[in-house]
């Protein structure tokens, strides 16, 4: 389905109905709206896995402009402040209120642009195996590549975040590929995720994510305690692309009567491929909790 938010065209789709039959009553389920990562990746990245929480919340999943199926729009507009807007938007052009907002990897960090920008209108935030603020650790990136996937992997990593401009060649986009992306969690992805994806790679490699781009340029801190919603901050300690001491500086930064900071052992980024029990667990109680 598509809608036009900002003037563009974007595709979203939801799984499971608002209301549902409950004895003598309807009852009315939070909308949970998901924000993909990548950027360049679609919605699909999160199917079938968060289908199990359809039961408790009405799940719309959202493809950001320049992504999946989505229109691009102008490219200037390929920026966080945008696309933060846009969920905004699009929220009020579907009459979603109060949504509980999740987002993974940089799905978090348009999450974070949109609480921020506008602090009244979630209902609460889920942020997975994400940062406030692009190019930090970089050594520990380096080095946590390095301890999970060889000498091979960690000389890939160096290029791509200490020698950025090395890095964007296509053979070294390819290797990335090939050898470092199988790293990212510890349990091995299905392969058909990513053959079911559609993928956008312009909108990371030649705007977001490019040498000097916002990826290693943004930083959201000194916003953070804007944000006036319970907060969920789940971060895995073996994450290579967001090390956990990332995600520990965004929680510290958060409200603190409003975050709830849970660190998985043993797990890598994403969390959920690693630990899905434990991690849907977590989050049926979130969404739950009064």
């Amino acid at each position: 389905m598509y809608v036009t938010v900002n003037g563009v065209r974007l595709f979203f789709d939801v799984e499971g109905s608002k209301f549902v039959p409950d004895g003598p009553a309807m009852r009315e389920k939070p909308v949970l709206l998901m924000l993909h990562g990548g950027p360049g990746a679609d919605h699909s990245i999160y199917r079938p896995a968060y289908s199990a929480l359809a039961d408790i919340a009405q799940i719309v999943y959202l493809d950001h402009r320049g992504n999946g199926r989505s229109e691009d729009g102008p490219r200037e507009r390929w920026n966080l402040a945008q696309w933060g807007d846009d969920v905004h938007a699009f929220c009020d052009v579907l009459g979603i209120v109060d949504p509980i907002v999740l987002g993974a990897s940089f799905g978090g960090m348009v999450a974070l642009a949109y609480a921020t920008r506008h602090p009244a209108h979630p209902g609460k935030l889920a942020l997975i195996s994400t940062e406030a603020a692009g190019g930090s650790y970089r050594e520990r990136r380096v080095a946590l590549f390095e301890r999970l996937g060889g000498p091979e992997v960690g000389a890939l990593a160096r290029r791509r975040f200490l020698e950025p401009e090395a890095a964007l060649d296509q053979e070294a986009r390819e290797a990335w590929r090939r050898l470092a992306i199988p790293v990212y969690t510890r349990t091995p992805r299905d392969p058909d995720m990513a053959r079911r994806a559609i993928s956008r790679p312009d909108v990371a490699l030649h705007w977001f994510a490019k040498p000097g781009g916002e990826s290693d340029r943004f930083d959201m801190f000194p916003e953070l305690d804007r944000i006036r919603c319970p907060t969920l901050v789940i971060g895995g300690e073996d994450d290579p692309m967001h090390p956990i001491e990332s995600q520990a500086d965004l929680a510290a930064a958060l409200p603190r009567h409003l975050v709830q900071f849970e660190r998985f052992a043993n797990c890598g980024h994403g969390v959920v491929p690693d630990a899905p029990e434990r991690a849907m667990a977590l989050l049926r109680e979130f969404i739950l909790r009064q």
